[in-house]
């Protein structure tokens, strides 16, 4: 989980303001700021992966692939968070001149490490849904095993999910047009012993 920064409250202009001088990164949640923990080797090689990957199959096209440097605020929400990854399509929206923090987020995947998963799955996948109306597909990948969870909103508001696994498999997100085969995404990475009550 990621940890809080202070007990103060801040609104999101303080934060803002904080954030855009920083040296490290912090998410915004309620007035609350919370710093981010670093990333191991595997949500490394995944992170990077998937951004070429999504390159890749988006170039030419009306959507773009956007760094975890790229914060995304959901509307009325008090969250401002650092995906590991996001797709905007079209034009995209944003929160102020600046241009760094996007309010129109397609696709947002996020790479579930042991002190996040919870708070992925979710106080910040509840905000997602309930106020980033732009959002169609939210994606968690593990990085302890070729396991990723799909979610994807469907016409009467509501979340399909649907999970892929193992090596050969693959996943495909019509919203944008593009699959992921999970051998590409998890090229390189070693993964842990797993214990049978765990398949």
């Amino acid at each position: 989980m990621v940890l809080p920064q202070e007990k103060l409250q801040y609104t999101p202009e303080q934060y803002l303001e904080l954030e855009r001088a920083a040296l490290e990164r912090h998410e915004y949640i309620d007035g609350h700021i919370y710093a981010m923990a670093g990333e191991s080797l595997s949500h490394s090689r995944i992170c990077v992966n998937l951004s070429g990957e999504m390159r890749d199959q988006l170039r030419g096209r009306s959507c773009e692939a956007l760094s975890p440097n790229m914060k995304v605020k959901t509307q009325a929400s008090g969250l401002f968070s650092y995906p590991d990854l996001s797709v905007v399509c079209g034009e995209p929206v944003f929160h102020d001149k600046r241009k760094d923090v996007l309010l129109n987020a397609q696709v947002i995947f996020e790479v579930l490490s042991p002190s996040t998963e919870n708070y992925d799955r979710g106080a910040k996948f509840i905000r997602y849904r309930a106020y980033l109306d732009s959002l169609t597909d939210y994606v968690l990948v593990a990085q302890d095993r070729p396991f990723i969870e799909h979610y994807a909103r469907q016409d009467n508001g509501r979340w399909l999910l649907t999970t892929v696994q193992g090596l050969d498999s693959v996943l495909s997100l019509p919203n944008i047009g593009c699959e992921l085969r999970l051998s590409d995404v998890y090229e390189r990475v070693k993964f842990p012993p797993q214990d049978e009550d765990d398949l």
